[in-house]
């Protein structure tokens, strides 16, 4: 028996739907909805749509590919987006209070610790700028407080380091600060479930009686994985390299990170100047906090679907079994990548030709080589041979010591990443 017609025509497709949804989400501009240029676009649109086909949308789309991770059911343990409490409100406005510190600071050490505030969200802690931690706000200080060991001949490839943290901060108005203090407080209280959740599956914490009932966003009947990785594939990997480039900026490792995501989520590739104006990208490098926004708002990998939103986790905690068993999970039952946040050494990395900054790659892989040593498979952006033709060139696609790059990642001053 054919489905009855529908009466009445939907007047906006989802997709069109959810692009404006994230245009709106990503412009700063303090206007009511109803005023916002996107919006009255989309109602002339709608009047329109049935006599007018559609147009670019003017960001650079190139290279199409068919998306991937093409799948309908989420995994199990999928997460979605949580409600934000009146006590996690509450919470929030209480460590924004405390960003009045900041402007009363005065040299480096008063301002890394007024820097350094966090929230408690459901037994979980939320430390702005280092992401969910069991470490205490004074070490997290003192980490900020230390200036880099490496030198001016170093190579900088796009990290914010401590000292870009600091000076951002400082830079900030009190309204610029507050407002993206608050974006990033209140995406922090909306992915509480996932941060149990992954403590659970991955580091054996117990969840609480009550978890179920308060976290429906949640999925249930989920069981941590014991062993070292048994249970996985040897081998698993996603994503095309054909979305792997190499950054055009000695800075722009956020921005090609942010692109080989995108192309492989919206399956056209977008510039790595549209990446570099959504993540804020300036010369002293990028936020991991600003990775993992983007990567919410404007790819699919958020999805319960995919992985649930996107956090940044602090792994000083992890020991490398835990680890490298966040990166199976990921690559293998979310279908989705990972942001490492490693500082790139030779010691790590021999393909470098010199030690390098904090960094950003793309992890999308591994291999668990039961003949060998551990690997985890990645994009590269960094091609030094780009910016200095004396030097060798590296390649994009990587399979590396998967031990090396958590001591790597465990060398950064921050110690997260972004899952």
């Amino acid at each position: 028996m054919p489905a009855p017609a529908r009466l009445l025509p939907r007047l906006i497709p989802p997709l069109l739907a959810h692009r404006i949804a994230h245009r709106i989400a990503s412009e700063d501009a303090t206007r009511p909805l109803w005023r916002h240029p996107v919006t009255i676009a989309a109602a002339a649109l709608a009047l329109t749509l049935g006599a007018v086909p559609l147009l670019p949308d003017g960001d650079d789309q190139q290279g199409e590919i068919a998306p991937s991770g093409e799948t309908t059911a989420g995994p199990r343990g999928a997460v979605g987006t949580g409600e934000v409490t009146p006590e996690m409100q509450a919470e929030i406005e209480r460590v924004l209070a405390e960003g009045r510190t900041l402007d009363r600071a005065d040299g480096r050490t008063a301002t890394a610790r007024a820097s350094v505030r966090c929230a408690t969200f459901d037994g979980q802690r939320y430390c702005l700028g280092f992401g969910w931690t069991n470490q205490s706000r004074e070490a997290l200080a003192a980490r900020l407080e230390t200036r880099p060991t490496f030198g001016g001949t170093n190579e900088r490839t796009g990290d914010l380091d401590a000292e870009g943290v600091l000076a951002r901060n400082s830079a900030r108005s009190a309204t610029a600060r507050t407002d993206a203090e608050r974006a990033e407080l209140t995406m922090a209280a909306q992915s509480v479930g996932k941060v149990w959740m992954l403590r659970h599956e991955i580091q054996g914490v117990e969840l609480p009686a009550d978890f179920a009932e308060k976290h429906p966003e949640v999925s249930t009947g989920v069981d941590a994985r014991g062993g070292f990785g048994e249970s996985y594939p040897t081998k698993a990997k996603i994503f095309t390299s054909k979305v792997a480039r190499a950054q055009n900026q000695t800075y722009w490792c956020g921005p090609a990170t942010m692109q080989a995501i995108g192309w492989s989520s919206q399956g056209k590739r977008k510039t790595q100047a549209y990446w570099a104006r959504r993540l804020g990208t300036s010369s002293a490098g990028t936020a991991i906090s600003d990775m993992v926004r983007v990567l919410n708002n404007k790819t699919d990998y958020d999805k319960k679907k995919h992985a649930g939103p996107y956090i940044v986790l602090d792994i000083s905690d992890f020991t490398f079994k835990q680890w490298y068993r966040l990166m199976m999970r990921h690559v293998h039952d979310y279908q989705a990548p990972v942001v490492l946040h490693p500082v790139l050494l030779k010691q790590y990395y021999p393909y470098l030709d010199d030690d390098a900054s904090g960094h950003f790659q793309v992890g999308r892989g591994y291999d668990q080589d039961p003949d060998g040593n551990r690997k985890i498979g990645y994009f590269e952006p960094w091609d030094q041979s780009k910016f200095d033709p004396s030097e060798p060139a590296i390649e994009r696609v990587q399979w590396r010591n998967a031990y090396k790059a958590y001591r790597a990642n465990l060398d950064h001053f921050q110690h997260n990443i972004g899952v």
